[in-house]
């Protein structure tokens, strides 16, 4: 079985090497229990792998035996831009590693699809080289976000690693023209485009914004779950990573009585502090 790694040496160790090639992946997390500093780090570490970059050596290490590089490394935002995802990477991690890694990803920008059918003004989102009569003609077609998010993801995830930040923004959406059932296939298109493609397709949500059946809907269509929150023992709180349903994973941590993994940032962005063992 062929693994893209995460970037996250103590996560990939653990599991043989990374994610299966095929693989849809939900990253569902609380506010600040470090969801989004795993979206990073997996863009940037896989970054650095790319170019031979001797900080992917220092930081991370070889690859498992069954694990392989991304051919390209994707990064989707709905509502952000370049460099407000790098200011935000400056500040879960090393700046040098940080901009060398992401130098190596494309970012897509789907703000402008993202907001165009809102009240958000014009000059919030579009530059002044945009094109306002491309935007016109896409509202006349009646190109969907979910469309859009489709054929970007379509010419871009064969062989490669796609993060896709984030699907709380099209729950946000819900109600002009997009319905939760859309989302709902959207995502198990996505799965089953993904094992075609030898993808690796990471989806960041807030599960805080989806109700318990949404959720539960989420999980079952995506190839396995991790869950970042919060737990609180005593008087300290601790970022906690729970991987849950990852098919071909999930036995193999099974195995080793591993259920929980606490977390931190660190120098190279998100790391494994401790790995629990509940026997």
């Amino acid at each position: 079985m062929e693994l893209i790694p995460f970037g996250i040496d103590r996560l990939d160790s653990t599991i043989g090497g990374g994610a299966p090639r095929g693989s849809v992946v939900l990253l569902s997390g609380e506010a600040g229990a470090g969801a989004r500093e795993f979206l990073y780090t997996t863009a940037v570490m896989n970054g650095l792998a790319q170019t031979g970059d001797d900080l992917f050596d220092l930081h991370y290490g070889d690859l498992a035996a069954d694990a392989t590089l991304p051919g390209a490394i994707h990064y989707l935002s709905f509502t952000h831009e370049r460099d407000q995802i790098e200011a935000e990477i400056d500040m879960s991690m090393d700046t040098e590693i940080g901009r060398r890694g992401f130098d190596e990803v494309e970012f897509v920008s789907l703000s402008q699809n993202y907001f165009h059918r809102s009240p958000v003004p014009r000059s919030w989102y579009a530059d002044e080289t945009t094109d306002i009569t491309a935007l016109r003609k896409r509202h006349e077609d009646r190109e969907t976000l979910l469309s859009a998010l489709g054929d970007t993801v379509s010419r871009r995830a064969p062989g490669n690693l796609v993060i896709i930040d984030s699907f709380s923004d099209l729950v946000a959406a819900a109600g002009d023209n997009i319905e939760w059932t859309d989302i709902n296939y959207v995502t198990k298109g996505l799965a089953k485009a993904a094992y075609e493609w030898g993808a690796l397709i990471l989806i960041h949500v807030n599960f805080e914004t989806l109700n318990e059946v949404e959720h539960g809907q989420l999980i079952d269509n995506c190839s396995g779950t991790l869950q970042f929150q919060w737990e609180t023992g005593g008087s300290a709180r601790a970022r906690t990573l729970v991987v849950k349903n990852f098919r071909g994973v999930l036995s193999q941590l099974e195995e080793d009585n591993i259920v929980k993994f606490e977390t931190d940032l660190g120098e190279a962005g998100f790391d494994i502090s401790d790995v629990r063992k509940i026997r």
